[in-house]
């Protein structure tokens, strides 16, 4: 924020960089679909994908309709707690007694309960069960955890004036419209008996207005239905772009999951080094260097006393190929040039590996020639 002192007269005027209640623009689209990976920590962080209003339309039907069920039930215990009330109250001498205030509360608590249990208990179960369908079961702490950075007043204003507070304050007025039109017509359609109060009975009239009341919650609650199939729609819209992920986390996941590229790299070069020094160390140990003579070198054993086939203690191609004969001349061991023999050692044998039953020939060849230099028979 910055003062700016105005040239007509002495006031100043408060400049405010508007810019902090736009989204950044050098953010990154988000254009990906979310991996699993993201999926898996959004469902533990409590990000899952439902409706409040399913729930609300849920109850709203469930509670109606179970108050439909036992509405007879209920007028009998409400009938019957009354009159125990008033009969526990006869001896207006005791009500200075506190023992027997207590138990008149306590009875009355245990009768109103009593009364209430079924509905409590189909409301709580089909909450639970609501909730249960939409989120799945995975319980989870981490929404109840702090997150100072909602306590960001520009976010809050951003917030505030989002998309997603429109789509809410379009659903309470929704909502508000369809209570008030429903009670609306309920009463305007059973005008005739309201003025009939005047004749009927005390129970009577409780029942007509029960009944009126039970009505008008089943009718809220299918209308509440179709607002919440909406905004199921909505919250799945956005939900879905939420999960979203740029072309950067993406790449960034990819890393964390398989390593990093550049270290990776790393790695592997460190590897091939290590292979190439206790390569070049067993070039000593060879019986022969066969070369082409430039391009490759291929360094052989044969252990006699084992009785196995000969194999590939070294191998390498032009600088490669240059160390390692300069390490047999070091070593004093024998170069034998044969093109086609080396190329084909180099192609088909890897370091380690003995040599194919085919090759056995030219390679006893060369290692009979080099024997024979020696003086070995």
């Amino acid at each position: 924020m910055t003062y700016r002192r105005c040239e007509n007269d002495s006031a100043y005027l408060l400049r405010m960089n508007l810019s902090f209640f736009a989204d950044d623009a050098s953010q990154e689209e988000k254009t990906e679909q979310p991996t699993q990976k993201k999926k898996d920590k959004s469902r533990e962080e409590g990000q899952v994908l439902k409706s409040a209003e399913i729930g609300t339309a849920v109850l709203f039907i469930s509670a109606f309709f179970t108050l439909r069920i036992i509405a007879p039930w209920l007028y009998n215990k409400l009938g019957s707690l009354i009159t125990a009330s008033m009969i526990i109250l006869k001896d207006f001498d005791q009500l200075y007694e506190d023992d027997y205030i207590k138990r008149y509360l306590l009875n009355m608590f245990l009768q109103s309960f009593i009364v209430a249990a079924p509905l409590l208990f189909v409301t709580l179960v089909m909450g639970f069960l609501v909730q249960l369908y939409q989120v799945k079961w995975k319980p989870t702490a981490k929404p109840l955890t702090p997150k100072f950075s909602k306590l960001n007043p520009i976010k809050g204003l951003k917030r505030l004036f989002s998309l997603g507070k429109l789509v809410e304050l379009g659903k309470s007025l929704i909502k508000l419209a369809i209570i008030g039109i429903t009670i609306y017509s309920m009463i305007t359609s059973n005008m005739h008996a309201i003025f009939a109060f005047v004749d009927m009975s005390v129970m009577n009239s409780l029942q007509f207005v029960g009944n009126m009341i039970v009505d008008m919650g089943i009718r809220v609650g299918m209308l509440y239905i179709a607002i919440a199939a909406v905004d199921y729609l909505f919250q799945k819209y956005k939900f879905d772009k939420e999960q979203k992920m740029t072309k950067q986390e993406v790449k960034d996941e990819w890393k964390q999951a398989e390593g990093d590229p550049h270290i990776k790299g790393k790695i592997k070069q460190k590897m091939r080094e290590a292979s190439m020094r206790r390569m070049m160390q067993e070039v000593p140990n060879a019986d022969v260097i066969i070369t082409n003579p430039t391009h490759f070198a291929v360094a052989i054993k044969y252990d006699r006393a084992k009785g196995l086939a000969p194999f590939v203690v070294a191998k390498g191609a032009d600088f490669l190929a240059k160390r390692i004969k300069d390490k047999a001349k070091e070593s004093k061991v024998e170069i034998v040039e044969n093109k086609q023999l080396a190329r084909v050692l180099y192609n088909t044998v890897d370091v380690g590996k003995e040599i194919p039953p085919e090759l056995y020939q030219a390679v006893a060849e060369v290692l009979a020639f080099v024997y024979k230099l020696r003086g070995v028979s």
